[in-house]
């Protein structure tokens, strides 16, 4: 990317057919990603109203979304379903450009801090995993912008 992040807010999807995960980032305001809760899916136009009231209220600029991969980086059928619901989603956020971020063992990774977590009594929260998957999506967008050291 050649615009600066600073100073945006960012929003972090971990998509599922089940559970959408949450979280925000304040690049320069924000010392980390913040777990943003979740949408439990019902329909997928709920989904999309749910998403764009959110981008609204927190006035995000930038939404990253979480890319099922598998490991070698090929793609899955869960893919192509990220992929769609990416441009279905950019029609309803239409001022809120959208990039995809390879989500490849997040949710393994979210699971090994929450074991290692305080916060989470050392244990694996099913009810926050979502909201931790997306944190770490934002984490490696960042990364990956450069933003932020491995």
């Amino acid at each position: 990317m050649t615009h600066s992040l600073d100073g945006k807010i960012l929003l972090g999807i971990d998509f599922g057919t089940r559970v959408i995960g949450l979280a925000t980032y304040a690049v320069g305001r924000d010392p980390f990603p913040l777990m943003h809760g979740k949408i439990v899916v019902k329909s997928e136009d709920q989904v999309l109203r749910e998403l764009a009231q959110i981008v609204s209220d927190e006035t995000i600029d930038l939404i990253v979304l979480g890319l099922p991969l598998f490991t070698d980086g090929t793609e899955s059928t869960m893919t192509q379903t990220v992929k769609a619901f990416a441009t279905k989603l950019q029609v309803h956020c239409s001022e809120t450009p959208i990039m995809l971020q390879d989500e490849t063992l997040t949710t393994f990774e979210a699971e090994e801090r929450m074991k290692q977590s305080p916060k989470f009594q050392f244990k694996v929260d099913p009810k926050q995993i979502d909201a931790l998957s997306a944190c770490l999506i934002i984490e490696d967008f960042l990364k990956r912008e450069g933003f932020i050291s491995s």
